[in-house]
């Protein structure tokens, strides 16, 4: 049993951990918001840095769109996009499985197999929660792709920190070209799209194999896509550092609260 002091001392603690996980929350947010901004300004209003005397993308050029960058009207996108930029669908870009859900005998909670997210239940605010493992894996996903939820909610995302299994409410995305910043905010890109329908009535449960294979999006030229790799990677690392670490303290919080709460472990 605590007296008043032990309490106070250990409310400290786990609000100190608490406190840590919510810094960790905030800058990730920061994070990921400047690569959205960044993502919108150089794919979606076209203003990416270009040299004009060199005739390519470069870091200190100036605004692409906006400085009088020549555009060029797209029959299959239906709009204007850059010179020299193509129109492709996703599957082009990106290595696509779509899950399948083992048996149901072969479902477990006992850590028996391998880790199973069957969709966008199991997700958390980046990496999914492991609730099911199976020992008869259908479908996998490797560490650092995009799991995208392929029922409703349609569009929401989480990134696989492990191998695992996914199950039909899922699907798993890595770029082709190893250009795995640009495609998360691709994807960032269509939820808008798939929320922009859902809102006009149009609501669909799912979206199917074909539909997600044939998305329609505007390429840029490769230079381009380092350009903006090399930033967002970086962004992507530290928010992937500073998840893993709130995974971590929220496990270390929860092990240590029954053992603070009934005197196994006193706070000093």
């Amino acid at each position: 049993h605590c007296n008043k002091t032990d309490q106070q001392k250990i409310a400290a603690v786990l609000s100190a951990l608490d406190a840590k996980i919510d810094c960790n929350n905030r800058i990730n947010a920061e994070l990921e918001a400047m690569a959205k901004t960044l993502y919108d300004y150089w794919f979606v209003q076209f203003d990416f840095p270009f040299d004009f005397a060199a005739g390519k993308p470069a870091a200190n050029g100036k605004p692409y769109k906006s400085s009088g960058g020549k555009m060029v009207y797209n029959p299959t996108l239906k709009r204007e996009i850059p010179l020299g930029w193509e129109d492709k669908i996703l599957s082009q870009i990106a290595n696509i499985t779509m899950g399948q859900s083992p048996p149901g005998k072969s479902l477990n909670e006992t850590g028996d197999g391998i880790e199973f997210f069957q969709g966008s239940t199991d997700f958390g605010w980046q990496f999914p929660t492991v609730r099911q493992y199976t020992t008869k894996p259908a479908r996998m996903a490797k560490q650092g792709d995009i799991l995208l939820s392929v029922r409703a909610p349609v569009g929401d995302m989480n990134v696989a920190n492990i191998d695992c299994c996914i199950g039909r409410g899922l699907a798993a995305l890595n770029s082709k070209g190893g250009f795995d910043g640009f495609l998360f905010y691709v994807m960032q890109y269509f939820k808008k799209i798939f929320e922009r329908r859902n809102s006009e009535g149009t609501t669909f449960g799912s979206i199917t194999k074909n539909d997600l294979h044939s998305l329609p999006l505007a390429y840029p030229s490769n230079e381009l896509l380092e350009e903006y790799d090399k930033i967002v990677s970086r962004y992507n690392k530290m928010v992937f550092v500073r998840s893993m670490e709130n995974q971590q303290l929220a496990q270390l919080r929860d092990w240590l609260l029954p053992m603070l709460m009934n005197g196994q472990v006193t706070v000093v």
